[in-house]
């Protein structure tokens, strides 16, 4: 059993059997989050405390630039995490206990979890020196489902070259809010509503968790026109389109 509780933005419990795994760690209180000359709102916190969500066998970090994604509380939680997987630029800034999972390798917990990393794109073709580096992952474990993490990813491109590489996935978890900031221009940072429902379709997923689509300022997109693009899809009934603190068990 596979149990996913969403507590806020993008921050998730995986629960992958008795393995239990955090992706993006954010636990601050609502505000402004100043980035560079830019300013990121947070309208909401989240559902759990970081002392509530208790002890994790890894955390999934798909970036740590970016307060929306890693905020002072979560980087706290992960740098008292036992492992942290993550890129190489996080790996530099942040030390132990980061490690690098670069694009299609793979880490092995114990129980027979393998976790491995998968291309992501925050943002537009050529945008990576503005946005940086981010990753996202997939897991597996035999006899059990598999987990696709988008991260901020905003490319169909990459995801098909996940589904390319892993076959149909069981479980997609979709970074999906249309992020857009004035860094890029109008163009999105991560996955549209429209988007996600296609990135389901190309994975072959029979379950959807989006996630990142809310308790942001900069999310364009949000549960509505998640909905509305997936029963446009015809893939409604793979939507689990969780509120805050709720879980699905899949």
């Amino acid at each position: 059993m596979t149990t996913i509780r969403y507590l806020g933005g993008p921050t998730a419990l995986i629960e992958f059997g008795v393995t239990r795994l955090l992706t993006d760690p954010t636990f601050d209180a609502p505000g402004d989050y100043p980035i560079g000359t830019r300013t990121l709102v947070k309208t909401a916190g989240p559902s759990l405390a970081a002392a509530e969500v208790g002890a994790v066998d890894a955390v999934l970090l798909s970036h740590d630039q970016h307060p929306d994604n890693l905020d002072a509380a979560g980087r706290a939680y992960a740098l008292g995490a036992p492992l942290v997987l993550s890129t190489a630029s996080a790996r530099e800034r942040l030390g132990d206990p980061v490690r690098t999972l670069a694009n299609w390798d793979s880490y092995d917990l114990e129980g027979g979890v393998r976790i491995t990393g998968v291309p992501a794109q925050h943002g537009p073709d050529g945008s990576e020196h503005l946005v940086g580096e981010v990753t996202g992952f997939v897991i597996e474990g035999e006899g059990r489902p598999t987990v696709y993490v988008s991260g901020d990813n905003a490319s169909l491109d990459v995801v098909r070259r996940v589904a390319n590489h892993f076959g149909p996935v069981d479980i997609a978890v979709l970074f999906a809010g249309a992020a857009r900031t004035p860094l890029v221009g109008d163009a999105y940072l991560t996955l549209t509503s429209d988007g996600a429902a296609e990135a389901a379709r190309i994975l072959g997923a029979r379950h959807v968790v989006p996630l990142h689509f809310e308790h942001w300022a900069h999310f364009t997109q949000g549960p509505d026109t998640l909905e509305t693009a997936f029963a446009r899809a015809g893939l409604t009934d793979r939507l689990h389109l969780l509120k805050p603190g709720e879980r699905v068990e899949l």
